[in-house]
């Protein structure tokens, strides 16, 4: 045998070998984890002790849920919740499948509704309808949140959070390049961009972009993306409300439009890309090295800690107006009907008028509890942040990503088309191609 070959396969199966006592150790840790969330509070067995995994960022929206799950705590003293932060989405999913797999998941799980008809498949979560049918606030739930709530004919989830996506802009960086008019179209925001990609101290070398892009294959960049395919008039399916991964049509005039989009931005040098899956990040923005960059209401609380200046403008137009509807929900896992029952509770909690009311003017998240948006305390609030009254008013032209069961799979071949066209490895129509052809063995 060529000792080369034999030593490739010797690393190779001592890295199998690694990766699977990895896997091992942490079905081990999940079940302990299990056992203990099963058994209540050690110290009184009367004690419920439930555990919610999320991903809440920035950090400082984690402190305000903090907060407020000891608020819970204090007042439900046989019901104590743990909130644990278990990273951001593509750092999420492989913990909560090998929990589910392993039969230690969470109680609980902060999460976007795509999910919903993965864990469906898996028979992971408890389904709502009996539930929410005798709660007194499931009327004071935004209606149009209903859909996120929903897979073939049942209620699996209830929101959490809502949002949606804009650009916010440095106004001081704006003014400086004499810019007066917000950009309203792609080709406006085109031209403004070119404007604000500058080179501030004469070194002969650009230092501020008009624009930050995010990079990666990751929910993110797709997420930020989906406004531009249907601003073009373009469709994830080719069949009107098809909750069928079967009909995905990716190849389409607005897909192709939107790609071409992004794509002129970074050719025309106005556009710097982030780091790879790491588009949320705000560091650029507020060190003035970008002047735009796409983020929600859920960045409020973070930009407002840092004193720099900040507005937000609508998602910019070309064929339609259009926007991501964004936010996550609250899955309740089968567990036992006690815990199931109490999980509940706390569910009950968190799209109650009370949560949602300090939910939303300590993160900037938009309410889900009706009550909550049309309250005294928040309506000052709206009023003292104008930032908050453009997502509300964009909220009118929000679509959410659909919720298919295969939802993964597609997020994750337009992020390899997108990044594709971003790098400049291939054109859009060919980026999309691609990720149908993926597709199409995927489903087909």
């Amino acid at each position: 045998m060529d000792c080369n070959k034999a030593g490739t396969f010797e690393d190779l199966a001592w890295r199998f070998w690694l990766s699977i006592n990895r896997w091992l150790l942490l079905g081990i840790c999940l079940l302990v984890l299990g056992g203990c969330q099963l058994q209540g509070h050690p110290d009184n067995p009367g004690v419920l002790r439930l555990t919610l995994w999320h991903g809440v960022n920035p950090p400082s929206n984690r402190d305000v849920l903090q907060e407020l799950v000891e608020r819970f705590n204090r007042k439900h003293p046989d019901i104590q919740v743990d909130s644990l932060y278990v990273g951001q989405e593509d750092q999420q999913m492989p913990k909560i499948l090998a929990s589910v797999v392993g039969n230690a998941p969470p109680d609980m799980l902060w999460f976007n509704p795509t999910i919903t008809g993965q864990l469906v498949e898996l028979d992971a979560i408890r389904p709502l309808d009996d539930l929410l049918a005798t709660s007194p606030v499931r009327d004071e739930i935004d209606p149009a949140l209903l859909e996120t709530m929903q897979f073939q004919g049942h209620t699996w989830s209830v929101p959490f959070g809502t949002n949606n996506a804009g650009i916010f802009y440095r106004p001081s960086l704006f003014e400086a390049a004499g810019i007066t008019h917000l950009p309203q179209t792609w080709e406006e925001l085109r031209q403004v961009a070119k404007k604000l990609t500058q080179d501030t101290d004469g070194d002969g070398r650009v230092d501020q972009y008009g624009m930050l892009l995010p990079l990666g294959k990751g929910e993110w960049t797709v997420f930020m993306w989906l406004p531009f395919l249907w601003s073009g008039a373009g469709e994830l399916t080719n069949v009107q409300s098809s909750a069928n991964a079967k009909d995905v049509e990716l190849v389409n005039q607005g897909a192709i439009a939107a790609l071409q989009f992004w794509h002129n931005l970074i050719s025309d040098g106005s556009a710097v890309l982030s780091l790879p899956e790491r588009g949320y990040e705000m560091n650029r923005f507020i060190a003035g090295k970008v002047a735009m960059e796409f983020s929600g209401p859920w960045t409020l609380g973070e930009l407002k800690r840092t004193g720099v200046d900040f507005r937000v403008l609508p998602m910019p137009s070309e064929a339609r107006k259009a926007t991501v509807v964004g936010g996550e929900n609250l899955f309740l896992f089968k567990t036992t009907p006690e815990r199931e029952r109490a999980a509940f509770t706390f569910a009950e909690y968190v799209i109650g008028e009370e949560f949602q009311t300090e939910w939303a003017m300590g993160t900037g998240y938009l309410p889900v509890n009706l009550k909550a948006r049309e309250s005294e305390a928040y309506q000052a609030f709206v009023e003292q942040e104008p930032v908050v009254k453009v997502f509300l008013e964009q909220a009118e032209y929000g679509r959410s990503r659909p919720i298919f069961r295969g939802y993964t799979r597609i997020s994750e071949s337009l992020g390899r088309a997108i990044e594709s066209v971003l790098l400049g490895k291939s054109s859009p129509k060919e980026a999309l191609e691609k990720a149908q052809q993926r597709l199409n063995l995927i489903f087909h």
